[in-house]
């Protein structure tokens, strides 16, 4: 089924939304929630919640790009759970790694009166993602949006890991400096 019909779906108030997105976008959002969450169980909730934070999201919003909309919102609620799972137990996934490498170049933004530069940083990101030789931007998204391990990286684009390491830290300083050059306190 096509996007546009399983939004119309939604609009309509109709069940077989529920369906048709699973159908269709489950794989893609397990293997999101999978990447960041260790229990299976988990991963399956966070797909399931997608589709009710879907099915309460629209209308009034009506995405444009449904399978990037999918992924955002099983990103964050596999972050949120994780971040609740990590509250009680510490550890050193790869998630924790993925984010505190993230964190050396992206501020902190976390005090709601920061919301409106929160959507400005994530514009200039995706502005300066833009502009990144492909395999760079491929590489920083699978990194910090699937949440990927370096191994996973290194193996899927031919690189060695040590490789795969040099392109994300260049990329990072790179973006590091595009955002202080913008403004932005990293």
């Amino acid at each position: 089924m096509e996007d546009e019909a399983i939004i119309d779906l939604y609009w309509a108030r109709s069940q077989e939304a529920i369906t048709e997105s699973d159908r269709k976008y489950g794989p893609y959002c397990a293997s999101i929630a999978r990447s960041i969450l260790e229990q299976r169980e988990d991963v399956e909730e966070c797909v399931n919640d997608t589709w009710f934070r879907a099915w309460n999201s629209m209308p009034p919003q009506r995405p444009g790009i449904l399978s990037a909309f999918f992924g955002r919102l099983t990103r964050n609620l596999s972050l949120d759970r994780w971040r609740r799972d990590r509250a009680a137990k510490r550890g050193g996934s790869q998630v924790e790694l993925s984010l505190q490498e993230l964190g050396e170049c992206v501020p902190d933004g976390h005090r709601p009166e920061e919301d409106l530069e929160a959507r400005e940083t994530a514009a200039l990101i995706s502005a300066f993602l833009r502009r990144q030789p492909e395999l760079d931007r491929k590489l920083f998204v699978r990194r910090y949006f699937h949440m990927e391990p370096i191994t996973v990286l290194a193996a899927r684009f031919r690189l060695t890991e040590l490789q795969a390491r040099s392109r994300l830290f260049r990329v990072r300083k790179r973006l590091k400096a595009a955002l202080e050059q913008e403004g932005v306190s990293v």
